[in-house]
């Protein structure tokens, strides 16, 4: 379907010589929604070299971020929104191209202004780039900043508290590679970080108990007990504790 929509493209193309800038953005609107994103993106940039000025451009230039975005061209997505940023500083919908930035990088497949679904919550979290997620929260943050009353904010909140989690978790996945290796000193470091910089996120507490195990094997008993303390008082039902007492026989970093 695509390749026949591009196949069609020239012709229509060639019949847009005379058209008015609002059927040119119709045609362009109906690629879009068709899912013939190469085909929109040819269509909305033929109407901004055709008619540079006016309300159609300005949108244009917008759909074309959006349509970038949808075709999973994040770098193409990002760098579209941030041209509309740059030349509409002031435009009523100014707070979109800031949305579609965190969008790009969030790179999910939920659609605009979804609600974060389970299925994304429960995504599977060493999968995510960690320099996307942090540029993603930085997007969202601006948004919410700027424009604190835009449509778009509330979905940016629920984003930015989930990239949190990623990020957090994140480190206590390095650290966890650490304790694989034998690096405790590292390993100790990367979830004291996780702890200071991400407090109160669901990775807080493998971080302690990765601490726990770290000053252990480094036979450093007084940080390990207070590791201990701190855990036990938080997560008194932790799975890493009732899973590390030995008792399988299996290294206790088995059930991860």
């Amino acid at each position: 379907m695509t390749l026949s929509a591009c196949g069609l493209l020239p012709k229509k193309l060639e019949d847009s010589k005379n058209w008015s800038a609002s059927k040119y953005y119709s045609e362009a609107k109906t690629e879009l929604n068709e899912g013939n994103y190469a085909a929109a993106i040819k269509l909305f940039e033929g109407l901004e070299a055709r008619y540079p000025y006016g309300r159609y451009a300005q949108q244009a230039q917008l759909e074309i971020a959006y349509a970038y975005y949808k075709d999973s061209e994040q770098a193409q997505a990002l760098a579209a929104a941030d041209r509309f940023i740059k030349l509409h500083p002031n435009h009523m919908n100014v707070d979109y191209a800031y949305y579609l930035k965190g969008l790009a990088n969030f790179n999910d497949d939920i659609g605009l202004m979804g609600i974060v679904s389970e299925k994304i919550l429960n995504q599977d979290m060493s999968e995510r780039d960690p320099k996307a997620s942090r540029e993603s929260f930085e997007n969202f943050r601006e948004l919410v900043t700027r424009f604190p009353k835009s449509k778009y904010a509330p979905d940016a909140v629920q984003r930015m508290k989930h990239l949190v989690n990623v990020v957090a978790l994140n480190e206590v996945q390095v650290a966890r590679y650490y304790m694989r290796r034998g690096g405790y000193i590292a390993a100790a470091n990367r979830a004291q970080y996780a702890l200071k910089e991400y407090p109160q996120t669901p990775a807080t507490e493998e971080a302690l108990f990765i601490m726990m195990k770290a000053y252990d094997a480094l036979g450093m008993t007084d940080l390990r007990d207070d590791a201990a303390r701190v855990m036990k008082t938080n997560f008194p039902g932790s799975r890493f504790l009732s899973d590390s007492t030995g008792v399988s026989g299996e290294p206790w970093w088995k059930f991860w």
